[in-house]
């Protein structure tokens, strides 16, 4: 199979940073679906791991997660798909990446595609809508029935575009989210958004200026380091603080007690990682996130369509997504 695989750390712009090769077909384990890849899309996540290595040296590592595509062949005791299945997915950070024509995939953390869309804009939406759904759902608690206000720190990236449509559709809370630039504030207000202030400037004084009190929630998807007294600041009392990235420099957990905020990670691959019991969750979440886009309630994220999946398409998406400037996601189809 044609495969876009990275031998060692480099810097997205190297020429030897990406590049196409063919590898074996995989065979897929007994849970494991063997899926025809159509289109993939890109992530934080594939750039760090590509900078930053740990596979074995002079190995053939397959980045990528997100994906959409075609069932050809499934394990002895799959039972939730059959071949010819299209499907979309975020994988698994342990196997094998998405940057292939073949992968296999455990059919746990696997949904049905949306009906209404194409492979492209499918495979923009499984790591972004697992991880803002684990966020507000399963970490910090959202129901219909939620109140107050929801800051969304980074809301025009992947998943902050997922989180506000999720928060407005599924719960009663006022959606605050952070943009710098007038086409990303555009973009936020644009996905339900009630109100965008400005994270290039401090938040504190954007809060103010926009007559937001303190805040019950604070989904911080980007420089959490950076905001962290400000966020800490913005909470009411009791308040929750979730986060997906890797700040740089270590947080003060001890500034949360005076107002016993609690702190929430959430890392959408530690149910594939550690195989949790609760891992067909993820099957369960994407089918539900299906349902709604094609009822018209969700809606697909993507920003730029970089053509086909090759190694030099791959390294300007990475390069796009490194520099911050990405609204909504990239993505990549067919090789």
């Amino acid at each position: 199979m044609k495969a876009v695989v990275a031998y060692e750390p480099r810097a997205a712009d190297h020429p030897e940073a990406l590049v196409d090769t063919t590898l074996p077909d995989p065979t897929p384990g007994p849970r494991d679906l063997l899926v025809r890849v159509e289109a993939v899309s890109v992530n934080p996540v594939d750039t760090k791991v590509r900078r930053r290595g740990g596979w074995a040296a002079g190995e053939a590592k397959v980045l990528g997660y997100d994906a959409a595509g075609t069932v050809v062949a499934v394990g002895a005791a799959v039972s939730l798909f059959k071949p010819g299945d299209r499907v979309y997915y975020a994988g698994d950070i342990t196997r094998a990446g998405s940057n292939a024509e073949l992968q296999v995939v455990d059919e746990r953390i696997v949904g049905p595609m949306p009906t209404s869309l194409g492979f492209a804009e499918a495979a923009a939406l499984p790591l972004t809508a697992i991880t803002a759904w684990e966020l507000l759902f399963d970490r910090f608690g959202v129901t219909q029935d939620s109140d107050g206000t929801l800051l969304v720190v980074g809301a025009a990236g992947g998943v902050g575009s997922i989180l506000v449509q999720l928060a407005r559709q599924m719960s009663g809370m006022r959606v605050v989210g952070t943009a710098s630039r007038p086409e990303t504030r555009e973009w936020v207000l644009s996905l339900g958004a009630h109100a965008v202030i400005d994270h290039a400037a401090p938040l504190g004084d954007g809060l103010r200026q926009a007559g937001i009190g303190p805040v019950a929630m604070v989904a911080s998807l980007t420089h959490t380091d950076r905001h962290y007294a400000a966020l800490v600041e913005a909470l009411a009392p009791q308040g929750r603080l979730g986060l997906i990235d890797d700040p740089e420099t270590p947080l003060d957990v001890m500034a949360l007690k005076r107002k016993s905020l609690s702190l929430h990670w959430e890392m959408m691959f530690a149910r594939s990682m550690f195989q949790t019991p609760d891992m067909q969750a993820q099957h369960e979440l994407l089918a539900r996130v299906a349902g709604m886009v094609d009822a018209g309630t969700l809606r697909t994220t993507v920003g730029e369509h970089f053509g086909t999946i090759n190694a030099s398409n791959l390294r300007r998406a990475h390069q796009l997504v490194e520099s911050g400037r990405a609204r909504g996601k990239v993505v990549l189809a067919s090789f």
